[in-house]
């Protein structure tokens, strides 16, 4: 039976838990009908949503909710309906909120917006202070703020292990992936790179402040002490990997010289960075770092 209609046959139900509360000095709970109804319409907030959402309070996630290469949580995603990334399967669902990034399509937003729609967006996080901040930000909407501590505090214990293990080698870390795509400071993995005592080497790179293409002949120039990349396999799928198996970026980085952290672990800036940064101790340990 619905909750609603529980609550509907028990009308002193609500009320007499409130009296409770008042009794004993504990605060009421919030009953599971009062909370926000939210979709998601990006990726990042997806994460955030299942993470610290009550399960009934996710009507829908990203189309790139259950890419396995991107997606942190793409198993869990497939609990949920996918949403096409329109206006206008959110509309049907009439949600209390929908969760946005601020680079999701605008027309989209806008359009949420005119019919309605509370849309709540989020940027793109450039420091740990912003994924801490992003992370009680969700928390807030879906109204689990401990939830929200407990991941801010599982975030700080995985700094504090890593700073323990890293901070004494301050290796120059170049985060390099398709096509040469390189990390700026103002981007996650640099914030990651940074707070462990580490260094990006791509900082200072002209016209590379988020994030950019660097020309082969610049990445070998640059002289990282590692690479990070996303995928260690040496099989090139397709011409944008291909420069990663450069004859001359292999030379200089074989295998012992790349940090290896797959790509759901650093798209997004959430409940997946304590699981990141575990795994940059573990390839620094492999690679004898």
């Amino acid at each position: 039976m619905p909750l609603s209609s529980r609550m509907r046959e028990r009308p002193g139900s609500s009320f007499a838990t409130f009296v409770l509360a008042l009794t004993f000095g504990i605060a009421a709970p919030a009953q599971a009908a009062e909370l926000p109804r939210v979709a998601s319409i990006n990726l990042c907030t997806d994460q955030l949503l299942m993470k610290l959402a009550d399960p009934a309070q996710i009507l829908g996630l990203s189309p790139y909710s259950r890419d396995k290469v991107r997606s942190w949580a793409a198993t869990e995603a497939k609990n949920y309906r996918r949403l096409s990334g329109e206006a206008e399967d959110v509309l049907i669902l009439k949600p209390d909120v929908v969760v946005a990034g601020r680079y999701t399509k605008r027309a989209t937003r806008e359009l949420l917006k005119r019919q309605g729609q509370r849309v709540v967006e989020f940027d793109i996080a450039k420091s740990i202070d912003d994924v801490k901040g992003q992370i009680r930000k969700m928390g807030a909407i879906v109204q689990h703020p401990d939830r929200a501590e407990a991941e801010v505090a599982r975030l700080d214990a995985a700094i504090a292990r890593a700073k323990q293990a890293v901070s004494r080698k301050p290796y120059r870390v170049l985060a390099v992936s398709r096509r040469g795509w390189v990390s700026g400071d103002d981007s996650v993995t640099s914030a990651l790179l940074s707070i462990t005592g580490l260094s990006n080497a791509a900082s200072g790179l002209a016209g590379i402040r988020h994030g950019g293409f660097a020309k082969l002949e610049t990445i070998v120039a640059l002289r990282p002490d590692f690479i990070l990349v996303s995928d260690g396999s040496n099989v090139a799928q397709d011409e944008g990997r291909a420069l990663l198996l450069h004859p001359a970026l292999e030379a200089l980085y074989p295998p012992s010289r790349r940090i290896v952290i797959s790509e759901d672990l650093t798209v997004c800036g959430g409940p997946m960075l304590p699981d990141a940064l575990d795994r940059l101790v573990a390839e620094l340990k492999r690679v004898g770092g």
